[in-house]
Order: C-alpha cells, then sequence, then structure tokens
C-alpha cells in the first residue's frame, strides 16, 4: 500500500511553527519583542538563510491578511466620535511627518546620485514606518492606549492612506507611461468614492442586523466565519478599487466600534490576527538577502542609520511642536523609525514601473528589514538611558505619564437586576461595559441608553476583550449559576486584581460563592423580601422603631445562619429562622431610635 502524500504546505508549516516557537521565546526573554524573534525565524529558515523554505514573497500574499485583521481590530476600539478627535494627528502631525521626512530623503538621495524619479519613490518609500511592527510593540507593552500611542497610531494611519498617492506617483512618473485622461480620472474617482460609501452602509445598517440573527442560533463557528467576512470583506472591496486593504479593514472595524458585537468580534478574530501576523513577520525576514548585505555592508549601515536618525528627529520635533510632552515625543521617535512593508509594495511597483533595478530595490528591503530588527533596541535604549538618569537624580525625559482615570466596571449579564446594578453605578459617574448573550436582552437595553455587547462570559478572550483585565471590579449579574462559577474561575485566573461582586440566585447559592470568596454576593430577592416585611408591618400599625428592631434581628440571625450553614450544610441552622425578635426595653432605646435607620 503506498504512503499517502503530505497535504499541501505541511512541511512548510511544521518548519514555521518550530522556527517561531524557537525563536520568539529567546527574543522575548532578551526583551526585545516577539516580532524580532518572527523576524531572525525568517531570516535563519529562508532562502537566504538554512535554505529550509524558498521564497518569502509567495508566504507574503497569504500574511499580509494579519496586517488586515490587525487594522480591523485597532478599528474596533476607535468610534467614529474618538477617530474624529483625532483628526489633528492623522491629517495634521502624519502628513507633515510624511512631506518633510519624505523630501529630506528624497534630497539626500539626489545627492548620492540617483535620478530624479528614483529618488522621489526612494525618499518617500522610506519615509512610511511599518504599522504592523509598531502597532505590535504598543500593544506588548501595552500602550498603544496610552498619549504617545494614539499619536503614533493617528501618524500610521496617515501613512496608511498615503501609499495610493504614493502608487498612483509611481504610474505616473513610470517611462512611457502616458498621462490619464479626465474621463479616466473621474472615473477611477467615482469607483473610489462608490467602494468606500458602499463599506459605509454595509457596516451601518447591514452587519448589526446580521448578527444580531446569527447570535440567535447560538452557533459560535458561524460567527467567526462571519467576523472574518466583514473584515476580509471590506478589505476586498478596497483592494479591487485601488486602495489599501488594510484600510478597508480599518474602516469596517470602526463602522463596528459602536455595535454591540464588538467585543466577541474583537476575540473572535485575535486567533487569526496572531497567527498571521507572526507568519508576516517571518516572510519579511525571509526576504533579507545576506549576500546583498555583505557586498553593501557600509552602504546598507549608513542608510539604515541615517533613515533612523533622520526619521526620529522629525518624529520628536513635530510631537514637540505640536503639543506632546518631551517623554511622548522620544517614545513616538524611537517607536515609529523603521521603514514599513508598504515599502515593499511601492519599491516592488517602481521595479515593474521600471524605475529603478531590482538590485536597488534589494539594496532598500535590506535596510527597511534592518531598521525593524533595530527598532526594539532603540526602546531599550530609551528605557536604559531612563533608568539611568533616574538613578543620577537628573529628571527621566521618558517618565510615563497618565491622564486621571475613572475607576471601571465590567457588569456581566444585563436583565433587571444587572440593569439596576447599572443605573447606581452611572449615577455616580462610574464607567462601565456591559455584556450579555441574549440579543433581545441588548436590543431592549439599548433602546433604553444603555450601552451593551454581545458577550459569553465563560470566554476569557471575551472577557478580556470587554475590559476585565482593567476593570476595578466585575459584577455578577447573571442568572445561570453554571455559567457564573465558570465566569469567577476566569476572572480569578485571568483579572485577580479585580473586586469580584456576584448576585446569587438563592440560599444555596450564595453558601457557594462564598466557598469561592468573592469578595461580596446577595441573594437577589433577600432585600426585596425585607423592604415587603417592613412595608406590611408599617401598614398593620406596627411602630418604626420595632419594625428597625426586627429587620436588624433578622439580618442578625440570617448571618448566623449562613455560618452554620457553611459549616454544618444547607439545612442546618433552622432554629434561627422561627424566634421572635425580643423587645427592646425603654431603657436600650437611642436617642433616634424613633425614626427610620439609616
Amino acid at each position: 500500500m503506498a504512503a499517502e502524500s503530505a497535504p499541501p504546505f505541511f512541511a512548510e508549516s511544521i518548519i514555521f511553527l518550530a522556527a517561531t516557537v524557537v525563536a520568539v521565546p529567546i527574543a522575548k526573554r532578551l526583551g526585545l519583542g516577539s516580532v524580532v524573534g518572527y523576524l531572525a525565524a525568517g531570516a535563519a529558515i529562508g532562502p537566504f538563510g538554512l535554505g529550509f523554505l524558498g521564497s518569502g514573497e509567495d508566504v507574503l500574499h497569504v500574511a499580509e491578511l494579519g496586517v488586515v485583521l490587525l487594522l480591523f481590530v485597532i478599528g474596533l476600539e476607535l468610534d467614529p466620535a474618538k477617530l474624529w478627535r483625532m483628526k489633528r494627528d492623522i491629517f495634521g502631525l502624519g502628513s507633515a511627518q510624511v512631506v518633510l521626512t519624505g523630501l529630506t530623503l528624497f534630497a539626500i538621495a539626489r545627492l548620492i546620485g540617483y535620478e530624479f524619479e528614483s529618488a522621489l519613490v526612494i525618499g518617500f518609500g522610506l519615509a512610511l514606518s511599518s504599522t504592523a511592527f509598531a502597532l505590535q510593540i504598543l500593544q506588548e507593552r501595552g500602550q498603544l492606549s496610552s498619549a504617545y500611542g494614539q499619536r503614533a497610531f493617528g501618524i500610521l494611519l496617515l501613512q496608511d492612506i498615503a501609499i495610493v498617492p504614493l502608487l498612483a506617483m509611481v504610474a505616473i512618473l513610470a517611462p512611457d507611461e502616458g498621462p490619464s485622461t479626465g474621463t479616466k480620472l473621474i472615473s477611477e474617482v467615482g469607483l473610489v468614492v462608490a467602494a468606500v460609501a458602499g463599506v459605509i452602509l454595509a457596516g451601518r445598517y447591514l452587519v448589526s442586523p446580521l448578527f444580531l440573527l446569527l447570535a440567535s442560533s447560538r452557533a459560535r463557528e458561524v460567527m467567526v466565519a462571519a467576523a472574518l467576512l466583514v473584515a476580509l470583506g471590506s478589505a476586498g472591496i478596497m483592494q479591487a478599487v485601488g486602495l489599501s486593504m488594510a484600510l478597508g479593514a480599518f474602516l469596517a472595524g470602526v463602522l463596528l466600534a459602536e455595535s454591540s458585537f464588538r467585543h466577541t468580534l474583537e476575540a473572535d478574530i485575535e486567533p487569526f490576527r496572531s497567527l498571521l501576523m507572526g507568519l508576516f513577520f517571518v516572510a519579511v525576514g525571509m526576504s533579507l538577502d545576506f549576500l546583498v548585505l555583505a557586498d553593501n555592508l557600509g552602504f546598507i549601515a549608513a542608510g539604515v542609520v541615517g533613515i533612523m536618525v533622520i526619521k526620529g528627529l522629525f518624529l520628536w520635533g513635530l510631537a514637540r511642536v505640536t503639543g506632546s510632552a518631551n517623554s511622548d515625543a522620544l517614545r513616538i521617535a524611537v517607536t515609529l523609525p523603521q521603514g514599513g512593508e508598504f515599502a515593499f509594495v511601492l519599491f516592488t511597483a517602481a521595479v515593474g514601473a521600471q524605475i529603478f533595478p531590482y538590485q536597488t530595490a534589494n539594496l532598500l528591503n535590506a535596510m527597511v528589514i534592518l531598521t525593524m530588527l533595530l527598532t526594539p533596541v532603540a526602546c531599550l535604549g530609551l528605557e536604559w538611558l531612563a533608568e539611568r538618569l533616574k538613578a543620577s537624580g537628573v529628571e527621566n525625559p521618558a517618565v510615563e505619564t497618565f491622564e486621571e482615570a475613572t475607576p471601571t466596571v465590567l457588569v456581566i449579564g444585563f436583565g433587571r437586576f444587572g440593569m439596576t446594578v447599572a443605573q447606581i453605578l452611572t449615577s455616580d459617574g462610574l464607567e462601565i461595559t456591559a455584556i450579555d448573550n441574549r440579543p433581545d436582552r441588548i436590543a431592549y437595553a439599548r433602546k433604553l441608553g444603555y450601552k451593551v455587547y454581545y458577550g459569553d462570559a465563560t470566554r476569557a478572550d471575551v472577557l478580556a476583550a470587554a475590559g476585565a483585565g482593567k476593570a476595578a471590579l466585575v459584577a455578577m449579574c447573571i442568572e445561570n449559576d453554571r455559567v457564573m462559577e465558570q465566569a469567577i474561575d476566569l476572572v480569578r485566573e485571568g483579572f485577580p486584581n479585580a473586586k469580584l461582586f456576584c448576585r446569587a440566585t438563592d440560599r444555596a447559592h450564595a453558601l457557594e460563592l462564598t466557598k469561592k470568596g468573592v469578595d461580596y454576593q446577595i441573594r437577589e430577592t433577600f432585600e426585596s423580601s425585607l423592604a415587603f416585611g417592613r412595608a406590611a408591618l408599617e401598614v398593620l400599625g406596627t411602630p418604626s422603631d420595632r419594625i428597625a428592631q426586627i429587620d436588624e434581628d433578622v439580618r442578625r440571625r440570617d448571618k448566623e445562619r449562613l455560618e452554620v450553614q457553611l459549616a454544618e450544610g444547607l439545612y442546618a441552622g433552622t432554629d434561627r429562622l422561627h424566634s421572635v425578635t425580643p423587645r427592646k426595653s425603654s431603657s436600650q432605646k437611642t436617642p433616634d431610635s424613633e425614626g427610620e435607620p439609616a
């Protein structure tokens, strides 16, 4: 019997996984981050290293989907109002950085001896930073939501937009390329506008009803497929009209940022994003040609240093001029000095348009990859300098600054109980995030003005996406005891710093929650039953001081009974149920005993 052949790409997958399992932990142990590990793994197993895998270009076409999914996830975290508030960073700071850095590098390329067309493509191609690389660094350090992280993201977003006119520039600069007719130009612009409008309308009016329908089926795999369809579909539409796929996915993410399914979408996409991003960096590392590097070591080294210094200075100076503190400006400067993945696209297009030869593109690609490898080193250098200055008593130029934060609460379960809890918390100005797994509840709560998101409390990734890691308190308002038990274990294991408050469905459940060591638990009917009884006594003519005395005694006996039950079982302590509260003597009355207790 003949042996069956292995599936396509099976051996390549094994090599890829083995290389990353070895390289990434080593890189993280050295403090360089996972991205450097992926790049090193790609360089080692690629055609110019050990030769285990062929050209990285074929892998790169698939791996670019990782950048697409990354931008989709980032878009989910930015609602349109927040994006509008970033307009100065995107169109002001970002545009200034691309134009000034591009013109400076263009001038240097001209001085070296490159032709005008080649120098223009080189200058603006190297002015772009790596969205995938920089965002990965910011996410690993937990600084994407910081003030400098948001400014850095604004710059990266403008650079993603800039690739469209830069590719058009390559087409215009190509030799023997006739000018576009006015009719053709108008039709192309109209097609782009129609595509953008189509994505916006679909995201706003079609996607949420679709997810509402799918959520009611409780089929998780269908929800995952739908999430990928939305992200990749919007990217494909944008690519079809000549725009960046990543930009299309980002736009779709922004439009879904206020959707009830935002956190579930983020959690479903995350595994695919992480895997494809790793593959993307491995593919970039595979394209590093060591022969080209060895033959042109001096030129490439000078280029790498020049690119990082010039970009870093412009980034620092522009950030300072536009209002950033020195610490934030320095962090932006060491986070974005590398070349970007869109440079590969631009240089490949320039080779195809015969603006410069393939050898020039190889040199430039080597520079871009080395700047990526050295960026984490620059970040470590800034941290080392900050620590040395702190130790010597000099003011730390990179000290972390934080805005005043409001405590946040994650409410899990948004039925009648959860809604009342939310009303009390928001009345004090607290920020809450609420999740529920019933679409009908979510729709009802949204009509009442609450932002409630679809989410499964038994999934750690959904809890993390909903902000459990940042929450000061997690309020478990779930009706299902089994689901609550799983959710408590996940919160205790993954987010131990959050206080855990729980709704108990009955006395047995309250005992279980006490054994689990939650910070606070209450039976959902206990307080309402006491209020009911107090009102009944009042109507029957019982004096208010006697009602207060009975209330206090019943609470005390209930507490004692719970303690006995914890030790002896659910049916212990029944003698404390039927005791008549003895009346206080007049000498025991307090001065304010005639009024209601506080």
